[in-house]
């Protein structure tokens, strides 16, 4: 896999964004904007269409990170503009952490990385799916491929651990 260098991404302020902001190679279609217009909501006569996500609306927005290639959802984290932009302009994903206060880039301690594969946002502009390629194969700081790995069967209420470990934590951060 090559890594994902980046040029600047020029503003296209005033254009629509699509629902899907999806790039491989090469640099982000002509319609992604990471300066959103702050006219909301338009219309095109059939649905809404919005410039990107609102932080407006809330300074961090829930970002659901799924594997592109299984569609299994990895993780949840957040995301405030600044994650965002710099996961736009890099190519991988940035997260805000909550707990520390500060960006929280996936994998800088781990190495675990997610690679941009595409993002969509819902019909309030405040929720992020970030379609990823999870780079050493697990996105759960416990090892685990994602962090959903505990499964409760709802008529009994007992849980099981689905998956193996791909990593030891303890060696992965010496903590």
């Amino acid at each position: 896999m090559q890594p994902h260098a980046r040029a600047k991404i020029p503003s296209y302020v005033g254009r629509q964004a699509a629902f899907c902001c999806r790039w491989r190679d090469g640099p982000p279609p002509a319609m992604l904007s990471i300066k959103h217009s702050q006219e909301r909501p338009k219309t095109d006569g059939k649905c809404v269409l919005m410039n990107g996500p609102n932080f407006e609306k809330a300074e961090l927005l829930p970002a659901i990170a799924q594997d592109e290639a299984t569609g299994e959802v990895l993780m949840l984290a957040y995301m405030n503009q600044e994650a965002y932009e710099e996961t736009l302009r890099t190519g991988r994903v940035c997260y805000y952490s909550r707990s520390r206060r500060k960006l929280w880039r996936k994998g800088e301690e781990s190495g675990n990385v997610q690679e941009l594969r595409s993002i969509f946002f819902d019909c309030d502009a405040d929720t992020l799916l970030v379609k990823v390629n999870q780079v050493g194969g697990a996105a759960c700081h416990e090892g685990y491929k994602s962090c959903f790995f505990r499964k409760i069967n709802p008529a009994t209420g007992d849980v099981t651990v689905m998956g193996e470990r791909v990593f030891d934590p303890a060696e992965v951060y010496k903590k």
